[in-house]
């Protein structure tokens, strides 16, 4: 899988959680009042992703990776886990969100959520082929001593995760609707920098992180021995927006959620479903690919 994650393509995120889930539902024509609690709204997410996973369209040609919420790594696709479904149907690659939600907001950051359990999680992760993880956090402001902590927060777990052979995806989040978006990814790109350089030798870990408002922000990163991949989260930009901006950033692949799915709704045929999802997928490929090859 690691030589995978080095080719060519851009990883789908799958990961919406209990906060995100409404909203996902929401866009793919889904209301509120169509369930009722948690368990009828995973099951109505799983179906959505489902369908995804198994469409015509979404291949390891051109998707190298999925993120997968927990409930998506513990269900099946066409008679398998996802895992292997993803793996050994498709060639894509699998990762999994482990982080169960963001803090309330401190020195203009949201961090992570205590992660209970993680070790057993992880090792259940194994067990069923996943590849990786991903956590995100959330930096709303331009403060040093709250992306201090971010970062903190973030390389623990990541060593965490790195003990047990899977591969770590850093997501430090900043806000698009940050009232000083650029100060932050300034802050944000010196702290990630130093907390690289201070990675001891033969560990590496993914980037994911939001695409920047200077083009090439992030280019040494993408540079950086410790450094496998620099992703880019759409972070509410439309998929026309975020794929746009993907196309200033050299060395940076994509990995979108909402911007995936824009335009697709569970009242679609199937033929409507697969072509509106090769259409985007085509779209952030070409963003991706063409950017980073040159």
């Amino acid at each position: 899988m690691a030589d995978r994650v080095a080719a060519d393509g851009f990883i789908a995120a799958l990961d919406q959680s209990g906060g995100s889930t409404p909203g996902a539902l929401r866009l793919y024509g889904i209301p509120d009042d169509a369930y009722t609690g948690d368990a009828e709204m995973f099951a109505l997410i799983h179906a959505m992703r489902v369908r995804i996973m198994t469409s015509p369209a979404f291949t390891g040609a051109k998707v190298m990776g999925a993120i997968l919420f927990e409930g998506t790594m513990d269900g099946s696709a066409a008679g398998k886990p996802v895992p292997a479904f993803l793996w050994e149907e498709r060639g894509i690659v699998p990762f999994l969100k482990v982080d169960k939600g963001l803090a309330p907001e401190t020195d203009g950051v949201r961090l992570m959520k205590p992660i209970p359990d993680l070790d057993a999680l992880l090792d259940r992760a194994i067990r069923l082929g996943v590849y990786g993880t991903k956590m995100r956090s959330v930096i709303n402001m331009p403060s040093e001593r709250g992306i201090a902590a971010v970062m903190e927060q973030q390389f623990a777990i990541a060593d965490q995760i790195a003990s047990h052979g899977l591969m770590p995806i850093i997501e430090p989040e900043v806000s698009i609707k940050s009232p000083d978006k650029r100060g932050a990814e300034a802050l944000l790109l010196a702290e990630l920098t130093q907390r690289l350089n201070d990675l001891h030798e033969g560990r590496q870990v993914v980037l994911k992180l939001t695409l920047p408002d200077a083009a090439d922000l992030y280019a040494p990163l993408t540079r950086h021995p410790r450094v496998t991949r620099v992703v880019a989260l759409s972070g509410g930009y439309s998929r026309a927006e975020a794929c746009a901006k993907l196309a200033g950033n050299h060395g940076v692949i994509a990995s979108f959620s909402r911007a995936l799915t824009e335009g697709l709704t569970a009242g679609m045929n199937d033929d409507a479903f697969d072509a509106t999802l090769a259409d985007a997928i085509d779209e952030i490929y070409k963003a991706s690919i063409d950017k980073y090859q040159h």
